[in-house]
């Protein structure tokens, strides 16, 4: 896992997650209960960043790994970043990818599903930014 460290010292994760944009849908991905961090919640598909590994590289790896899809490495700035006390994640929009979205990644995910705007009000996310996020994000498309 890599890490970065704060001006107080503290160590933080390093996470690369993706937006999933196909017209006016999100494709999240649920964590399974059995995880000892954010249990039982929708979230963006993504992980840590591996030491010596480009924000980028790792992101197409993720997917591969997750989705079992090809992403082009993103080019540009992240739309959002989030930190926290335990971790700094950066979260790209991605429209553009090459297979169909699988949950290959059974170990985290119990389910993966594609929402429109009006679903993600009633859904547990990972994180209390994400519903704004989401709807900005589909707004635009």
């Amino acid at each position: 896992m890599s890490t970065s460290a704060s001006a107080q010292g503290v160590t933080r994760a390093r996470i690369v997650t993706a937006l999933l944009r196909d017209g006016n849908k999100v494709l999240l991905c649920h964590r399974s209960p059995r995880r000892r961090r954010y249990p039982d919640v929708w979230d963006l598909p993504g992980g840590h960043v591996e030491p010596g590994e480009l924000p980028g590289a790792a992101l197409v790896r993720e997917l591969r790994e997750e989705l079992g899809i090809e992403v082009a490495v993103p080019v540009g700035l992240p739309m959002r970043e989030v930190r926290t006390d335990a971790f700094d994640m950066q979260i790209w929009l991605i429209e553009s990818w090459t297979g169909t979205p699988v949950n290959a990644a059974l170990d985290e995910h119990d389910d993966i599903a594609w929402f429109r705007d009006d679903e993600l009000g009633e859904l547990r996310l990972a994180h209390d930014s994400y519903l704004a996020m989401f709807t900005e994000a589909l707004a635009v498309g």
